[in-house]
């Protein structure tokens, strides 16, 4: 009897301790901070926040573009996931943005609206290489295995860096385009033709991600039919509506429905980067 009540005792010490260790191994997942670096983009110095798997390397990387927000943060459900399944993930801000320093004329652009939107993507899209020349300085960085990415802004962003990526030889292997110009499409036909042009040059594979409630799903539709006219790589991924507004099928979709879109947007990278 004393037997089988030890043998219960201990089995349930064990359990218990088990649970303690998982419920650790969750909080410090949780807990996990990236590291805040900066790099040179012209005369400026600006920052960004870095997440690293566990271990030496030498791992693929994803060069993640923010939104127009002022305030982006590090974007802690995005580093989680990534940077748990092996890539390295940074998140750079651009002038003006988050930790990064003002710039008068970026901010004198941002005044003037949607008439110099083309005009401050091409000044940002000077950053977004500068960070993508501190990424791929990082000796644990596979310079092989690198994508870039990004939400709204930060998305057309990403196509602009496809098409660079062709005439500079950049490196990169895919882009995955979250809501690019979801907002900005209907007011900017000059933004529409730049876009258009852009993934005319592309040679890498390009994904398109949307929840049905985003503000607009034309961009994503029209530019991955250029593609399929031309014959190029992409893919073209609309999911189910997210949240019960537009902001939720937008920003809110983008940065924290990794379970939602998580696998089919790995499973892209697996095929065109690795992991």
């Amino acid at each position: 009897m004393r037997d089988r009540f030890a043998t219960k005792l201990r089995a349930r010490v064990r359990m218990a301790a088990s649970l303690a260790l998982f419920l650790l191994t969750c909080v410090a997942a949780v807990a996990a901070e990236p590291e805040e670096v900066r790099f040179p983009s012209g005369k400026l110095t600006l920052h960004g926040f870095l997440y690293k798997p566990e271990g030496r390397g030498p791992f693929p990387a994803i060069l993640y573009n923010h939104g127009s927000e002022r305030k982006p943060g590090t974007k802690p459900e995005l580093g989680k996931l990534f940077s748990t399944k092996g890539y390295v993930f940074f998140v750079p801000h651009r002038r003006s943005h988050g930790r990064s320093p003002h710039d008068a004329h970026i901010d004198a652009l941002y005044d003037q609206g949607r008439e110099s939107i083309v005009t401050l993507h091409e000044f940002h899209l000077e950053d977004q290489l500068a960070a993508l020349s501190y990424l791929k300085g990082l000796p644990y960085v596979d310079t092989g295995r690198i994508a870039v990415a990004g939400c709204s802004y930060g998305g057309i962003q990403t196509v602009l860096a496809a098409e660079t990526n062709a005439q500079q030889k950049l490196g990169l292997r895919a882009a995955v385009n979250f809501a690019g110009a979801a907002q900005s499409w209907q007011g900017s036909f000059s933004l529409r033709d730049r876009l258009i042009r852009a993934v005319g040059r592309t040679t890498i594979p390009i994904m398109f991600v949307q929840a049905e409630n985003d503000y607009e799903l034309a961009p994503s539709r029209v530019l991955s039919a250029e593609l399929r006219e031309l014959g190029k790589p992409h893919k073209l991924a609309i999911f189910p509506p997210y949240g019960t507004t537009r902001e939720e099928g937008h920003g809110v979709f983008c940065t924290r429905a990794t379970d939602v879109w998580g696998d089919e947007v790995l499973s892209f990278l697996e095929s065109h980067v690795g992991k």
